[in-house]
C-alpha cells in the first residue's frame, strides 16, 4: 500500500527514484504538515549528529521529539547523576570527616530500603528510555545494535540483584549492580561510545607494546636475580632480601622501577658496594622506562586513536550531510517545480521557513539561517544549496558588544574615551601587580613569625585596603565609559566586578571594620566571631592572587594557550567521562575486595611506638591511613594517588601485608589502565586538539567587517577542513537502505 513504486524483485530500480509514501490520495494540507514534521525531526538529527534510522510515522515523530526535548534528556542525565552519586550515601556511606581508620567516627548509614527506593525508581526511568528506543528504533536495529542488547542485559541484572539486596534485607554481602551503574552514563553518550570504541580498535597494537615489555622485564628480572644472588656479602643479602627475594618481588621491584617511583632507593644497596652495577638499573630504565618502550606506547596510541578520531569525525559530518538531504528530499515533495529526477528537484523556501520555526536550535543559529533562505527571496534551491545553506550550523556566532553611551559634554566624552580606553586596562594590571608583589614581600618577611605576633597585617591590611578602592574606582569608571551592559559584556570585566564586589562586601573589609573598627598602630588582632583578622585578611589575599589572573587576556600568546586549553576541556568530556566509568567501576571492586583489611594501631600502643617499629618508608610510617577502600570516597582518593605512582609501591606493599600477594594484581591492573592507557591516551588527545587549535589559532585574523570575522567555528567537528565531504551516491543509498523512511516524494 506504501511502496508502490518500489521495484519489482530482480528488477534494477533507477538510484533517483526513491519509495513514496503517498501513492493514495491525501489531502494537500495532511500532506504538509507530515512532511514538515518529519523535515524538523531531520534537521535536528542533523544538529545533533544523530542517526535518522528511525520510524518516521506522525506518531513516532512526536514521540521522538519529545523524548529529545530537554525536559527527557535532563531528566535522563539526572537520573544518572543520582543512580552514580548513591555510592557515597549507601553503606558503605562516605559521610564521615575523615577516613583515617585511626580517628575515623562512625558514619551515618541510610535505613534499609532509602537508597533502595530511589535506585529502583532509576531503573524504571531507564527502562523506559529503553522502551522507547526500542520503539523508535524498531526490532531490526534493536537486535544489531550491541549497546541495545547489553542495555536489556544491564537492567535485568540489576533488577533482580536489587530484588535479591531487599529480600534479604539489605544484608547482601555482594551488590553485582554496583558495577555495572556507570554503564548508564556510557551509554548515553555517542562520543563515549566512539571514544570507547577507538581505544577498542588501539588495543590490539598496544598489546604487542605491553607483551615486549613484559619480555623485557622478565629477562631483566632474571638478570637481577641471578647477579644477587650471593650470600656471602652484606650488600648482595641486603639487596636480594629487600628487592629480589623471589621471583613476584623482583617482578615488584622492576615494574615500580619502570615508573621511577623507587629510583634510586633499589639501587644503591648494590650501587653503595660497587658503582658497575649501577649499569643493570640504567639500562633496564632506558629500554623498558621513559626513554623508549614507553614513548613507543605514546607514540603507537597517539598514531592509531588520532586515525579512529578522524574516521568518527568523519561519521558524524556524513550523519550531518544524511539528515539534511533527508529533508531536502522530504521537502521536495512540496515544491511545484520538482521534476523526475533528483538532481534537478528544489525546495521552496517558504517551506524551508516553516520547517525553520520549528526547529530546537539556538536563537543565533536559527535567525542565520532564517537570514540565509530569505536571501534566496522566492528562488528554490537545489540540493547542494540546501546543504551549504547548514554550513551556519558550524559557526558560532561573535557576541557584539552594546553601543557606548553618548555623551554632549565635551569633557564628558574626554573622559570616556580615557577610561574606556586599552591602555586604561594596562593600568589596572599594574595596579594589580603591584598588589600581588606586595603580597608576595610580606609574606616573605613574615615566613618565620607566628600570625599573631607582628604588625605587619596593619600595613598589610590597609595597602590591600587602598588597593581595593582602586578596584572600585575603576569598576565604576568603566562603567561609565561602556555602560552598564557593556561592561557586562566583557567576560575579563565580569571576572573583575565579582572579585571586587566580592572583596568589599562578601567577608573581609566590611566584616573587619565592623568587628574591629579601623586599624591603628597599637592594634593587635584578636579572636573574634568565627574568624580572627589574620584568617579574614588570609582570604582577601586570596581573593586578590585571583584577581591577577586578569592579566592573561593581555598577553596574546599566554591568552592563546589558555583559550586553547579550556576548548580542549570542552572537546575531551568524553575522554572524562571513560575515566570516571573506570574509576567507578575500579573503585567498587576496590571496596569489595579490601574494605576493612586495613585495621587501626592499637588503642594501648603510642603512634611513636607504631613508627619505630615498622621500615621506613612503610604504609605505617608515612602515616597512609586514610589511603583505603573503606567507603566509596576513600577509595576514589587511593586510586588518584595510586594512578600519580609517587610512592605506589607503598600501597603494594601494604596490601600484600595485609591481604596476601593477590592483591597486586589489582593494582598493576590499575596502573596499567590509568597511567599507561589513559595518560598516553590523553597525552595523544592532547596533541591531536592542541597542534590543529594553535595552527588555526596562529593563523592571521579576517577583517573586521567580513564574513569569517562575523562568525568563529564552533567546536563539534574542529578537523573540519581535513575531513571529507560525502558524495550525492553515497547519501541517496543510506537513504534508500533506510528501514522506516518513506519519503514523501
Amino acid at each position: 500500500l506504501f511502496n508502490h513504486d518500489l521495484p519489482v524483485r530482480g528488477r534494477p530500480r533507477d538510484p533517483t527514484q526513491l519509495p513514496n509514501v503517498f501513492s493514495w490520495p491525501i489531502g494537500a494540507a495532511a500532506k504538509q504538515s507530515i512532511c514538515i514534521d518529519q523535515a524538523v525531526v531531520f534537521i535536528e538529527d542533523a544538529i545533533q549528529y544523530r542517526s535518522i534510522n528511525h520510524r518516521m510515522d506522525p506518531r513516532s515523530v512526536w514521540l521522538y521529539r519529545w523524548y529529545y526535548s530537554d525536559i527527557c534528556q535532563w531528566t535522563l542525565s539526572f537520573t544518572i547523576f543520582v543512580i552514580l552519586v548513591l555510592a557515597f550515601i549507601e553503606i558503605p556511606s562516605s559521610l564521615s570527616k575523615t577516613s583515617d581508620v585511626r580517628h575515623r567516627s562512625l558514619p551515618w548509614e541510610p535505613p534499609c530500603g532509602l537508597t533502595e527506593s530511589v535506585e529502583v525508581l532509576c531503573l524504571l526511568v531507564f527502562v523506559t528510555d529503553l522502551t522507547v528506543k526500542g520503539y523508535l528504533f524498531g526490532w531490526v536495529h534493536f537486535k544489531k545494535n550491541h549497546w541495545m542488547v547489553v542495555y536489556v542485559g544491564v537492567l535485568f541484572v540489576s533488577l533482580v540483584d536489587w530484588i535479591v539486596s531487599v529480600s534479604l534485607h539489605c544484608q547482601a554481602p555482594l551488590r553485582v549492580r554496583r558495577v555495572l551503574r556507570p554503564f548508564f552514563l556510557l551509554q548515553n553518550s555517542s562520543m563515549m561510545k566512539k571514544t570507547l570504541k577507538g581505544i577498542r580498535w588501539s588495543l590490539p597494537q598496544m598489546a604487542s607494546v605491553g607483551l615486549l615489555l613484559a619480555v623485557h622485564l622478565l629477562l631483566f628480572t632474571m638478570f637481577g636475580m641471578l647477579l644477587f644472588a650471593g650470600e656471602k656479602d652484606d650488600w648482595q643479602r641486603r639487596e636480594r632480601q629487600t628487592y629480589f627475594r623471589n621471583l613476584p618481588d623482583a617482578l615488584t621491584s622492576l615494574l615500580v622501577l619502570l615508573t621511577t617511583a623507587n629510583n634510586p632507593d633499589v639501587m644503591i644497596p648494590a650501587y653503595s658496594k660497587n658503582r658497575a652495577y649501577a649499569i643493570f638499573f640504567i639500562v633496564f630504565s632506558i629500554i623498558e622506562g621513559s626513554l623508549f618502550l614507553m614513548n613507543l606506547l605514546t607514540a603507537i596510541i597517539y598514531s592509531k586513536f588520532r586515525g579512529y578520531l578522524m574516521k568518527s569525525l568523519q561519521t558524524s559530518l556524513l550523519r550531518r550531510r544524511l539528515g539534511t538531504r533527508a529533508a531536502f528530499e522530504v521537502l521536495s515533495s512540496l515544491s511545484k517545480v520538482a521534476e523526475a529526477s533528483s538532481q534537478e528537484v528544489r525546495v521552496q523556501p517558504q517551506y524551508l521557513l516553516l520547517v525553520l520555526q520549528k526547529v530546537q536550535v539556538d536563537s543565533f543559529h536559527k535567525q542565520a539561517l532564517m537570514e540565509k533562505v530569505r536571501s534566496f527571496q522566492n528562488a528554490p534551491l537545489s540540493a547542494n544549496e540546501f546543504q551549504r545553506l547548514f554550513n551556519e550550523l558550524d559557526k558560532s556566532v561573535v557576541k557584539e558588544h552594546p553601543p557606548r553611551p553618548q555623551y554632549q559634554s565635551p569633557f564628558l566624552q574626554n573622559a570616556q574615551f580615557y577610561f574606556g580606553h586599552h591602555y586604561f586596562d594596562y593600568l589596572g594590571n599594574l595596579v594589580a601587580l603591584g598588589n600581588l608583589v606586595s603580597i608576595c614581600v610580606f609574606l616573605l618577611l613574615d615566613a618565620d613569625r607566628l600570625p599573631g605576633d607582628h604588625v605587619s597585617h596593619f600595613i598589610l591590611g590597609s595597602l590591600d585596603f587602598v588597593f581595593i578602592l582602586y578596584y572600585l574606582l575603576e569598576m565604576l569608571l568603566k562603567i561609565f565609559a561602556l555602560g552598564l551592559w557593556g561592561y557586562l559584556s566583557y567576560p575579563s570585566n565580569l571576572f573583575d566586578g565579582f572579585l571586587t564586589t566580592a572583596l568589599l562586601l562578601k567577608v573581609l573589609e566590611i566584616s573587619t571594620l565592623a568587628v574591629y573598627r579601623f586599624p591603628h598602630p597599637g592594634w593587635w588582632p584578636q579572636m573574634q566571631g568565627l574568624l580572627s583578622l589574620w584568617d579574614m585578611a588570609r582570604m582577601l589575599n586570596m581573593l586578590i592572587v585571583c584577581r591577577f589572573l586578569r592579566i592573561i587576556p593581555n598577553i596574546k600568546p599566554v591568552a592563546m594557550v589558555a583559550g586553547t586549553a579550556l576548548s580542549l576541556i570542552q572537546n575531551m568530556r568524553a575522554f572524562g567521562g571513560i575515566v570516571v566509568v573506570v574509576y567507578y567501576v575500579f573503585a567498587i571492586v576496590g571496596i569489595s575486595l579490601f574494605r576493612g583489611v586495613i585495621v587501626a594501631p592499637s588503642v594501648n600502643s603510642s603512634l611513636a611506638a607504631v613508627n619505630e617499629s615498622v621500615p621506613c618508608g612503610s604504609y605505617e610510617q608515612l602515616e597512609y591511613w586514610a589511603n583505603n577502600f573503606d567507603d566509596f570516597a576513600a577509595a576514589l582518593v587511593t586510586l588518584w594517588n595510586v594512578m600519580m605512582v609517587n610512592n605506589w609501591q607503598v600501597f603494594l606493599d601494604a596490601y600484600q601485608r595485609y591481604s596476601g600477594q593477590w592483591s597486586k594484581i589489582y593494582f598493576i591492573s590499575w596502573w596499567l589502565l590509568s597511567s599507561v592507557i589513559w595518560i598516553n591516551l590523553l597525552l595523544a588527545l592532547i596533541l591531536e586538539n592542541f597542534l590543529h587549535k594553535w595552527d588555526s589559532q596562529s593563523d592571521l585574523h579576517p577583517l573586521d567587517g567580513t564574513e569569517e570575522a562575523t562568525y568563529q567555528m564552533t567546536e563539534e567537528l574542529p578537523f573540519r577542513d581535513i575531513l571529507e565531504e560525502p558524495k550525492e551516491e553515497e547519501l541517496l543509498e543510506k537513504l534508500r537502505r533506510h528501514l522506516h523512511l518513506h519519503l514523501c516524494r
